[in-house]
């Protein structure tokens, strides 16, 4: 018999960071049959402000939005949570819109911008965020929240600099600073960063917590499933958000090739 694995469904393109290694493998676990993922990665010095500034400032984006348009997409994202809310409300959309321009019309997101729908679509508005960042940059992520309309009830980070030490923070640890860093009177939990593990703690934490819990890796897949048209919930065990009944809300953006009705 012959097998089909090949983007039959859907091609979801992605720019990471040079130093990242945890999106990939949570991308392969949670990606629906038929939806294939494509990278290209970006430099990133350190995870402060200064070294993120640098990383996103104009031309290294756009170059390997280039390189991923090359191949038939249907969307295209930022794999990067504080780097697509670094500089305040409304920065996230000027990313998707640079991506956008520079593929050609290919459907762009950002972690960003996926971790505010997804948050809407689980009906969050005390939110906790938890992050593995150092406070400066942790300070922006809840700011870029709680501009954006969420009550953001806590905000605490492991104030870690380094991408590499981001990524070797085990799932474990993850989990226990997670349950002492949310409030009792939270109603849902962002955690942040795209180096971060966390798909394999979710449903763990939501049975805890007994609230919504959201990752920056599974929101971003989730809002490239429904921008390309591929139903949430054909993806199981990694959470309430791709449940949720918004993930069959209408798509606001920009549309062009490679674009198709969203889930």
């Amino acid at each position: 018999m012959l097998k089909e694995y090949y983007g039959s469904r859907a091609k979801i393109g992605v720019i990471y960071m040079t130093s990242g290694f945890v999106l990939e493998p949570e991308f392969a676990a949670m990606a629906p049959k038929g939806v294939s993922v494509h990278y290209t990665r970006i430099f990133l010095p350190v995870v402060t402000v200064k070294g993120l500034a640098e990383m996103m400032k104009p031309g290294g984006v756009e170059q390997c939005t280039r390189y991923l348009a090359e191949a038939p997409l249907d969307v295209i994202a930022f794999g990067g949570t504080s780097a697509t809310f670094l500089f305040g409300m409304g920065y996230d959309e000027k990313i998707r819109a640079r991506i956008a321009k520079a593929s050609g019309g290919i459907p762009a997101t950002t972690t960003s911008t996926a971790a505010l729908r997804a948050l809407r679509a689980v009906g969050a508005k005390r939110m906790a965020l938890v992050t593995p960042y150092v406070d400066e940059v942790t300070e922006r992520g809840r700011v870029f929240f709680s501009d954006n309309g969420f009550d953001v009830v806590s905000a605490r980070g492991l104030g870690i600099a380094k991408d590499l030490g981001i990524g070797s923070v085990t799932i474990r640890q993850v989990y226990d600073f997670t349950m002492k860093s949310v409030p009792k009177d939270a109603d849902s939990v962002f955690l942040s960063c795209t180096n971060l593990r966390a798909i394999g703690a979710i449903p763990a934490l939501e049975k805890e917590l007994g609230i919504p819990v959201v990752s920056a890796i599974q929101a971003t897949m989730w809002d490239c499933l429904r921008l390309a048209g591929v139903p949430t919930k054909e993806v199981k065990g990694f959470g309430g958000l791709f449940r949720s009944k918004a993930s069959t809300a209408k798509i606001e953006g920009p549309s062009g090739r490679g674009a198709r009705r969203a889930a």
